[in-house]
């Protein structure tokens, strides 16, 4: 249906112009300039809406930050019964004239009726250039400190990172405001993986447009100036035929990813086909958060990593209280596996290699072991009087003496290796000292502790289990995850 403005009524029409292109116009708001008695807005825009004017319009153009004279002005030609058209760049509504507007009306207390336009907005325009990016829940920030204290922006920007929001960034960069976009590339490092996709678009749907995509960790704030706009995907989003795009529903299987060099080549088809996240690496993650926000305080980052992997396994804090590692033990033991000296991972109980992430143990051509099934053992342990465990681990030593001894269950098969260490018939690669229980077990832990050569991770006291042994594993085995927070990539 047609739109009627009709002149002499004592109206403001506040209307979106859209990002700069002539294409970006919406009819209504082109119909409203073009009815207008006077135009108001800032000089910079009226290139864009010149050929819509009426020949007898008047234009009142100002620079930038003069939005309160356009605004008093607006009101006073209203108010000599003048139809005034008001206009913002992108939409009017957001960081645009409108509140001010709407705000300015109460102050004046005036019977000025008010209009609002929508037009496009520029992280609109962005987006569509770039791909599908804000295809899922968003969120946009401005990094304009004049009228918001910085302050309350970083709180914004951390909520936003955290809750995996898809973040358009207005305002990035000026001549006296250059360390905040650098700030909020740091924030978003803490809770997006460094290859999330960071897309960018400079002078959107103008002469001048440039088109960028990259990532997060490999983003340049150098890059971009005051005409930029900026979108950073959620741990969803991906690159394939050179676009970002962020799905509409999370829970449809796989998430389709893949680098972001790859992505330049792959059609959509391989990028969905391409090995991503699954559902469980994301609940993982975000439970990762989540027990890191509780810590009590900030620890290593080799210890964090097989902190959390703990909390997670039993939901328990104490083990901030309980779980000790060596110095530098989760990273040494890693390197070990990375290196190619760490082959072998022997474990007290089935229960224990059951845990360990099999998608792991083959990544990094690691085998893990567990005795108790071998024939031997009953054999021995009846002919010697000692328990199953403690037979399995004796073998174990004998043909794996450099694996990494893995302890969830049995302190009489931790108290065994002890004494192989001793007698110098093991050289553990690494020990977990894990057992749970009632007997022997906090002397199990203890007697570990002097071997200062080894690196060892205990959980002292009572309180242990299978469980917790083989995600100590795992924490091991994806240790070059731990800087991105990334949990969950063998699940």
């Amino acid at each position: 249906m047609k739109r009627i403005i009709s002149t002499g009524s004592r109206r403001i029409i506040v209307a979106g112009i859209g990002p700069g292109s002539q294409e970006d116009i919406t009819p209504a708001v082109i119909q409203a300039i073009s009815e207008s008695d006077v135009v108001v807005g800032y000089k910079y825009y009226f290139q864009f809406i010149t050929p819509h004017l009426r020949p007898d319009a008047e234009c009142i153009d100002t620079g930038m930050k003069h939005e309160r004279e356009r605004a008093e002005q607006a009101f006073q030609l209203a108010e000599q019964d003048k139809t005034v058209c008001v206009i913002s760049s992108g939409d009017a509504g957001i960081y645009g004239m409108a509140p001010l507007i709407y705000e300015m009306k109460q102050e004046r207390n005036c019977d000025v009726e008010i209009e609002v336009l929508p037009g496009i907005s520029a992280f609109q325009k962005a987006a569509s250039l770039l791909g599908a990016p804000i295809g899922h829940d968003l969120c946009v920030i401005s990094l304009s400190d004049l009228m918001t204290p910085w302050e309350r922006i970083e709180r914004r920007i951390r909520a936003a990172a955290e809750a995996d929001f898809v973040t358009a960034i207005y305002n990035p960069k000026s001549h006296g405001r250059y360390w905040q976009l650098y700030r909020l590339q740091e924030l978003f490092l803490k809770e997006r993986a460094t290859d999330t996709p960071v897309g960018y678009v400079r002078q959107a749907g103008r002469e001048e447009q440039e088109i960028t995509i990259t990532t997060l960790g490999a983003f340049d704030p150098e890059d971009v100036d005051m005409f930029t706009v900026i979108l950073i995907g959620n741990s969803w989003s991906y690159v394939a035929d050179g676009k970002i795009i962020t799905p509409r529903g999370y829970y449809r299987g796989e998430k389709p990813e893949v680098s972001f060099r790859q992505a330049q080549d792959v059609s959509f088809r391989q990028a969905q086909d391409a090995r991503g996240e699954k559902i469980g690496q994301d609940i993982m993650m975000e439970s990762f958060r989540t027990i890191t926000s509780e810590l009590k305080r900030d620890y290593p980052l080799d210890h964090k990593w097989a902190l959390l992997h703990a909390i997670h396994t039993t939901a328990d804090f104490e083990m901030e209280d309980i779980l000790i590692t060596d110095k530098g033990a989760v990273e040494t033991i890693y390197n070990k596996v990375k290196n190619g000296e760490l082959k072998t991972i022997i474990t007290d109980v089935t229960m224990v290699t059951s845990g360990i992430r099999k998608g792991a143990l083959q990544r990094l051509g690691i085998e893990a072991k567990c005795y108790l099934s071998d024939p031997r053992v009953a054999e021995m342990a009846a002919s010697m009087g000692i328990t199953r465990t403690q037979a399995g681990i004796r073998l174990a030593a004998e043909e794996h003496p450099d694996a990494l001894f893995a302890f969830g269950n049995a302190p009489t098969a931790l108290m065994e290796l002890c004494d192989l260490i001793r007698k110098d018939k093991a050289h553990p690669a690494g020990i977990i000292a894990a057992p749970v229980g009632f007997v022997h077990v906090k002397e199990s832990k203890h007697m570990v502790k002097p071997f200062k050569s080894i690196p060892k991770i205990i959980v002292e006291g009572r309180k242990g289990g299978s469980n917790l042994a083989a995600t100590l594993c795992n924490a091991i085995l994806t240790f070059d995850d731990a800087e991105q927070l990334k949990p969950g990539r063998d699940l």
